[in-house]
């Protein structure tokens, strides 16, 4: 899921500061406050305890990547063959 903060930020209902930021306990207050008003209590919960995608996918990709890995090749092209990097 990817924030449209400019939505989440409307010009001219809040303010952001640099200088300043909230205690993690007046965030989460503040935080969970805006979110049971928004959706309710039960709704809130839901939100809050939806399961998380787990980042299997991109092991599984990586494990087959590195599978049809040509070892030499690749660490030729990272690091330059022995034969550019001594320049003959």
């Amino acid at each position: 899921m990817v924030w449209n903060t400019s939505s989440l930020l409307r010009e001219g209902e809040h303010e952001m500061s640099d200088s300043r930021y909230l205690p993690e306990e007046e965030l989460i207050e503040r935080g969970l406050a805006a979110l049971i008003k928004a959706l309710g209590p039960v709704e809130a919960m839901r939100f809050l305890t939806l399961p998380r995608p787990r980042r299997m996918e991109s092991v599984k990709r990586h494990r087959q990547w590195q599978v049809a890995l040509n070892r030499k090749q690749f660490f030729d092209q990272v690091f330059g063959s022995k034969k550019s990097a001594s320049g003959s």
